[in-house]
């Protein structure tokens, strides 16, 4: 049975809770939920050192949460430990799940994830959306949606929230895609277009890619400037664990800036943007090969087998990323830039160039560049990571539904 909605901002810093004592409860219910997700299972003894509260209140904390179906107990903890063994605690695989969605230019995509963090169902539907109407696009995500929420349902999974992942730039009221310039999408709401029995949050992919890196990459800094890239270049900068959004939420818009600003024109109005020369199209351009689906893959295995024009092509794109990232490295100074999405795939002809760049031109020490493990999937995860982390800050909302 799907849950009704609740009021959910995913890809925010959780909503300050009322300090009260009510506010409080809520607030524990949390930090009992984070530590045994972060380190379970765990004892109620082990809980309790880990948040510093007694274990008589983590008891009454706990036992709420066994009740509503977020946490279960596993039985006795392992032998050999002195004194009573306690009941080994964890994180329940059922109940409330993050669904997640992507619309890219060439596919769309959903998924599910559990409390736990484990993916329990995925759809996938491949082809181009450039060009079409938004209706029929949604109504095929709708598809896939309702797939997969039936698949997680017979898990015993219910949605708790659907964030959904679009390439353009977003309203702050998490629901519009002001404008897609490569989907040739202006003022949608994918709130009057998707079904509304669930909560909903929209955001760029680029931010679901950063926030994705930022809860599940390996020794990610909290302060970095996450790259990813499909036919478009979008960027996510996050500071201090949170994303620096801008005013009106458009911050991150890398693709756009002016690497040559008499070049080729862009299908944002501009000219010369990076994404002229660093997007997957326009390095297939440069390589003089046709465009295809699996356009990542062609340029990698190309490369390998040691094509010299796709290897000069993705150079060109290393050096044209370079050029741009000067300019957000010199005004920001993060600890450090990821590469996501396409560009996880590439990285290996395109690092040389874009780290040669980075040392030629920024003001300081060379900005260490790493390469995201999560590669075209972060954006999605992301997306449904962001519902779950809605989840664990806030228990107390969604506790007993489905």
């Amino acid at each position: 049975m799907t849950a009704p909605p609740h009021e959910a901002r995913p890809t925010g810093p959780a909503r300050a809770l009322p300090d009260t004592q009510q506010g409080m409860r809520r607030r524990n219910l949390a930090r009992v939920m984070h530590a045994v997700r972060a380190e379970g299972p765990l004892s109620r003894a082990a809980v309790a050192s880990r948040i510093g509260l007694t274990r008589a209140a983590v008891s009454t904390l706990v036992d709420e949460l066994i009740r509503t179906g977020l946490l279960e107990e596993l039985g006795p903890e392992r032998p050999g430990r002195v004194g009573r063994p306690g009941s080994a605690l964890a994180v329940s695989g059922r109940g409330p799940a993050g669904i997640g969605a992507e619309i890219g230019v060439d596919h769309l995509a959903v998924c599910a994830v559990d409390l736990r963090g484990e993916v329990r169902a995925r759809a996938v539907r491949h082809g181009t959306n450039r060009g079409r109407s938004p209706e029929p696009v949604i109504e095929e995500l709708t598809r896939l949606l309702r797939e997969v929420v039936t698949e997680a349902e017979r898990e015993g999974l219910w949605p708790a929230g659907l964030a959904v992942a679009v390439p353009g730039l977003v309203a702050r009221d998490a629901h519009t895609v002001v404008r897609a310039p490569n989907l040739d999408w202006h003022d949608v709401d994918l709130g009057a277009l998707l079904p509304g029995e669930f909560a909903l949050t929209v955001d760029n992919e680029a931010n679901f890619g950063g926030l994705a890196e930022l809860w599940l990459g390996a020794d990610t800094p909290r302060d970095f400037l996450h790259v990813s890239a499909e036919i478009g270049i979008g960027a996510a900068l996050v500071v201090d664990g949170s994303l620096l959004r801008g005013t009106r939420g458009f911050a991150g818009e890398l693709g756009h800036v002016p690497v040559h600003p008499d070049g080729p024109e862009c299908v944002c109005g501009g000219r010369g943007c990076l994404e002229q020369y660093a997007g997957e199209e326009a390095v297939l351009r440069a390589a003089g090969l046709e465009l295809g689906e699996d356009r990542v893959g062609l340029l990698a295995g190309r490369a390998a087998d040691g094509d010299e024009d796709v290897r000069r092509a993705l150079r060109g794109a290393g050096t044209a990323l370079g050029i741009a990232l000067t300019g957000a490295l010199n005004l920001l100074d993060p600890e450090g830039v990821v590469l996501g999405g396409a560009l996880a795939g590439l990285a290996p002809w395109l690092l040389p160039s874009l780290e040669a760049e980075l040392a030629r031109r920024t003001a300081g020490p060379p900005c260490p560049v790493s390469v995201s493990r999560l590669g075209p999937e972060g954006p999605l995860l992301g997306a449904a990571h962001s519902v779950v982390r809605a989840v664990l800050d806030d228990p107390a909302a969604v506790a007993g539904r489905g």
